[in-house]
């Protein structure tokens, strides 16, 4: 799939290296085919690295994507540059008219705090407000789950007693539903966070469906009932060695860690980790996109009681 995106923008060398089709606007032009747009409102503070991982998701379906980055205009970057953030980078203000076929809200590395707390958190209720009537489809994950849960939902989230960190086996619940077709019953996915979403709530919300969950990190994908919010508490964009670069990091800053779970061969952290998520993590990202944002109208198989048949 071509993913059109700015021509300078600077992990487009690393995606063609990687036989990743990218063109920019002049090729784009002469493509015969309904582009889907999708923006990405990247709360990283690694940007860069989250809109390569993000686009090696949004790769893998014969659709031509239009990306669109968005940053929060409330809150000033500290890892990325002012000068990327300008030439790549839009706010709210930039799209409100704009209407998108899917919409992608990452994590944040602000987890412990509560949602109200936030010093972008105005804006935030912007934007998930904003998504209702302008996406067809938004995909959040990790800390914009959290997040979007409770503004939807008011579903609230609570502190681990130690950091959820490592790549965890999950089951599927309803493998009929198009969002998790072609996945395994169990598959691993990986998880970097302090906090998790009240799982009972989510469990007893009418208007809620959970798809995948874990005896060790709850629940990891659910949506709305007719996915046009669909929510991964999760990472299944991280590269290989994201999550080394995390642990590594807090150690390096005496932060208490963790070795990541099911992660190094033999608990070792001079070993290369194990790559164990990748499948299922573009399963997913192309089922997202096939049925949920290209498609008009999602679909769902229920059975005979009413219910998604498992």
């Amino acid at each position: 799939m071509p993913i059109k995106i700015q021509n300078d923008l600077p992990v487009k060398k690393i995606l063609e290296d990687e036989n990743i089709f990218v063109m920019d606007d002049r090729r784009a032009s002469h493509q015969d085919i309904r582009p889907i747009e999708i923006g990405i409102l990247n709360l990283m503070p690694l940007k860069e690295d989250t809109e390569l991982q993000l686009l090696r998701m949004l790769s893998n379906t014969p659709l031509q994507v239009n990306v669109s980055f968005l940053t929060t205009k409330t809150h000033e970057a500290h890892h990325t540059s002012m000068s990327h953030l300008n030439q790549f980078y839009g706010t709210i203000d930039d799209i409100k008219d704009k209407y998108f076929d899917g919409f992608i809200i990452t994590g944040a590395p602000i987890e412990k705090m509560p949602f109200e707390d936030v010093d972008y958190w105005s804006e935030m209720e912007e934007i998930f407000e904003w998504t209702k009537t302008h996406v067809t489809s938004t995909l959040h994950l990790c800390w914009g789950a959290q997040a979007a849960l409770y503004y939807h939902y008011g579903i609230e989230k609570h502190e681990l007693k130690e950091k959820l960190f490592g790549v965890y086996s999950h089951k599927v619940l309803h493998r009929r539903v198009p969002l998790v077709r072609g996945f395994d019953d169990y598959f691993m996915a990986p998880h970097s966070r302090y906090t998790e979403s009240d799982f009972a709530m989510i469990k007893s919300n009418p208007e809620l469906l959970v798809l995948a969950e874990s005896s060790e990190a709850g629940v990891f994908l659910c949506m709305n009932s007719d996915g046009s919010q669909i929510f991964c508490m999760g990472h299944p964009e991280y590269d290989r060695m994201t999550l080394d670069k995390e642990y590594k990091r807090d150690k390096a800053q005496d932060i208490p860690i963790h070795l990541p779970k099911n992660y190094y061969p033999d608990d070792d952290e001079n070993k290369k980790p194990l790559l164990q998520w990748r499948g299922h993590a573009n399963t997913l990202y192309t089922n997202w996109l096939n049925y949920y944002v290209y498609q008009e109208t999602p679909f769902i198989f229920l059975g005979k009681s009413g219910e998604p048949e498992s």
